[in-house]
């Protein structure tokens, strides 16, 4: 009877040790699976979209819907279209105020307002272009887009003078769907028309600061069809910044609005190049 209940209690030891053995074991072959696991879980940025003049943060829902669709934080600032300083301060204060890494795409003269806003800051993973300015030391909207021919901004505005002396600017509403926006449906442009935000024309003449686009990896978007900022501008701005540049061939100045799909091509490419 003794020798069973030995036997007995032997054999439970020897079951208890090759169950501990196995539960030792599992933590070292789960490690690398584990530490894989953890290497693909990259934090994905927040996406910090800026409009540009004539424009509101509506001419973003195409891209919106996709970037969230894709699982990203998305913002669709409403850019004051001050000057480029005071919008840069204000969008830094945005971009600032998000947990996380940053990817900011600026469109038009927001091209200019983000590299004012990302300069010096490590939170900017990576600056987007979208038919944008990409201003240097010096240099304004309205010098950079009479640097080459073609655009014909200029005759489609209509000034209203401002209490303060300051003077805004928009783009006639007659004039406005084939100036700006000649790809995107007759119905929604004439919308954009109506809904357009003005601009300062102090803004289009204020000189930028340094160009973040110096440290920071850049792209670029250029429609070829572009009335307002000259495609050779945009071309010879890219290439000076090193951008990674993306060309839609006949799109409008509205390239947002027409073509989302490409815009959040373009998005998605600089956030998977910047994930960490």
């Amino acid at each position: 009877m003794r020798t069973r209940i030995r036997l007995t209690k032997i054999a439970a030891a020897t079951v208890a040790l090759a169950a501990a053995a196995v539960f030792a074991a599992v933590p070292s072959s789960a490690a690398p699976q584990q530490q894989e696991a953890q290497a693909n879980h990259k934090v994905k940025p927040a996406i910090v979209l800026v409009h540009g003049a004539f424009a509101d943060a509506s001419s973003w829902n195409g891209e919106v819907e996709r970037l969230e669709r894709r699982g990203y934080h998305v913002i669709a600032a409403a850019n004051p279209l001050r000057g480029v300083a005071s919008d840069g301060a204000y969008i830094k204060a945005l971009v600032d105020s998000v947990d996380g890494p940053v990817v900011l795409v600026g469109h038009s003269y927001g091209g200019s307002v983000i590299s004012a806003a990302a300069l010096n800051d490590p939170k900017v993973q990576a600056l987007v272009y979208i038919a944008a300015f990409l201003p240097d030391q010096g240099e304004s909207a309205g010098g950079l887009s009479a640097k080459f021919p073609g655009s014909t901004l200029g005759d489609t505005l209509q000034q209203v003078a401002l209490p303060g002396g300051e003077t805004d600017l928009y783009v006639k509403q007659d004039l406005f769907p084939k100036q700006f926006a000649a790809d995107v449906a007759p119905a929604q442009a004439r919308l954009m028309a109506v809904e357009q935000r003005p601009i300062t024309a102090a803004a289009l003449d204020e000189a930028s600061g340094p160009g973040a686009w110096k440290n920071i990896p850049s792209w670029s978007l250029i429609p070829t069809g572009d009335k307002n900022i000259p495609p050779a501008a945009q071309e010879w701005m890219a290439k000076r910044a090193h951008a990674h540049t993306v060309v839609v061939p006949g799109a409008s100045h509205a390239v947002l609005v027409s073509r989302p799909d490409k815009v959040t091509d373009i998005i998605l490419s600089a956030a998977d190049a910047t994930t960490k």
